[in-house]
């Protein structure tokens, strides 16, 4: 490496930095998903009555749904680190909505299955 491309690298440290950054709090992100998901599921078996075959399939959606969700948020954190890692040597930068939009739309997929699982759980409660 040439001293003036050394030189050309420092100037850019913040935003090498702020890309770690990010790429790294995508990655707790996918880590609590995961964390939920297999509590949650975990909890049914654990604590649930698991008679019922509708919770027992709804509580495995919302959990293979999240490990499925963290998974896809730590590739997707991977390639935007390394196309934003390019685009800042480059000095070219596009903003990829892709990946937010996956996530968010997953997610809610995730959650709404949550809310059904309540909601049949507390109809044969009641």
């Amino acid at each position: 490496m040439t001293e003036v491309e050394r030189k050309n690298q420092l100037l850019y440290t913040q935003q090498h930095l702020a890309n770690e950054r990010t790429y790294l709090a995508w990655i707790r992100t996918a880590i609590a998903i995961v964390g939920i998901g297999s509590l949650s599921s975990s909890l049914h078996f654990l604590i649930g009555d698991t008679g019922r075959m509708i919770s027992n399939v709804l509580a495995l959606i919302v959990g293979s749904g999240a490990a499925v969700l963290g998974i896809l948020i730590i590739i997707f954190a991977t390639y935007n680190f390394t196309k934003n890692k390019r685009q800042i040597e480059t000095g070219v930068f596009y903003m990829a909505s892709f990946p937010v939009l996956t996530s968010s739309i997953f997610l809610i997929v995730i959650s709404l299955v949550a809310v059904l699982y309540f909601v049949v759980e507390w109809m044969l409660l009641v």
